[in-house]
């Protein structure tokens, strides 16, 4: 079958290692299945498995790809769930220790079918295309997890978004504001200000910028560059949520005292459950709300696709159809 995948690990050039080209049908365990892929989209997960983070070599050759969109075996429209659990781990599979993302250990979606447990496969909402189905699994779920499962949020609350045009930031900007909480956002770029304000911030400002108010919440997925401006920037007893330090993980200043004197918490946040990518679907169709969709690209393209993502040229998912 059809299949974009990794076949070395070059840290200096990622692209070095990638082949579009023909790969086995994938293999089904008992308890699987498989699904045809009609759409995938790129993270950035994807261009750290090439430069060979979370990808080890002795498991290539590995299809790249977490999010998918496509048919069952029935013909039934579905949505990926990329989060694999250990078969006898119940509960919230996210906090499984043996856990792993399709493309990890396991074959991921570039390709024409994918193979995925049972308990992985989401009904897709007739709403929805498959290109924006496609963009929810990895980002938008991480998104949706960091604001309704982890922020203990309000309508009418205020929330700051750190880092405005990375996927789960963009994400979270319109998830935000569809739930009727005040939605701030930063960046260094002025383009992406502009652009987080047309896609639902009510301001944005410069990286580290004073704020017109406290927040009630902030989403952090930079890391070290932000840390100290997003502990300054809550309210006593807020909530920093965190998913990713794409800056660094060690910030200069840890704002302890802070932290501990004005009662803040801080929540990590990795990815989504089954069903919050199931609730998150159906609100998107519900709500009218869409994921923002940066450019669409025919699979054979997906060198152009993850090429733009490691310049950063990017403010919302790159698609990859067939």
């Amino acid at each position: 079958m059809f299949a974009v995948y990794a076949n070395a690990i070059n840290p200096d050039d990622p692209l070095g290692g990638l082949v579009v080209g023909e790969r086995p049908d994938p293999q089904v365990p008992e308890g699987w299945t498989t699904v045809t892929v009609k759409a995938a989209s790129i993270n950035h997960h994807d261009v750290w498995s090439l430069r060979g983070v979370g990808l080890r070599e002795e498991s290539l050759p590995m299809i790249l790809g977490c999010d998918a969109a496509g048919l069952d075996e029935d013909g039934n429209e579905v949505i990926v769930h990329a989060v694999i659990s250990d078969p006898s781990w119940s509960g919230d599979e996210t906090l499984d220790p043996r856990r792993s993302l399709l493309s990890e250990r396991f074959q991921g979606t570039f390709a024409e079918k994918v193979a995925v447990p049972r308990r992985n496969v989401v009904p897709k909402p007739a709403g929805l295309s498959m290109s924006e189905a496609a963009c929810l699994p990895t980002a938008w779920l991480t998104a949706y997890r960091m604001l309704f499962t982890q922020a203990d949020l309000n309508p009418g609350d205020t929330v700051l978004v750190q880092g405005a045009g990375g996927g789960v930031a963009t994400a979270a900007i319109v998830l935000a504001r569809a739930a009727g909480f005040r939605v701030f956002a930063t960046s260094r770029d002025e383009a992406k200000r502009a652009q987080a304000v047309e896609i639902g911030a009510h301001e944005a400002f410069e990286s580290g910028a004073r704020l017109p108010q406290k927040v009630d919440a902030v989403i952090e997925t930079v890391g070290a560059a932000t840390w100290s401006h997003s502990i300054k920037s809550m309210r006593p007893g807020g909530t920093l949520v965190i998913a990713g330090a794409t800056s660094g993980d060690a910030p200069k200043a840890a704002e302890l005292t802070r932290i501990f004197f004005q009662q803040m918490r801080v929540h990590g946040s990795t990815m989504g459950t089954r069903e919050e990518l199931r609730r998150l679907a159906e609100f998107m169709a519900v709500s009218g709300t869409r994921p923002l969709i940066d450019s669409e690209l025919a699979m054979h393209d997906a060198a152009r696709g993850l090429q733009r993502v490691i310049e950063g040229d990017v403010f919302g998912k790159i698609v990859l159809t067939r």
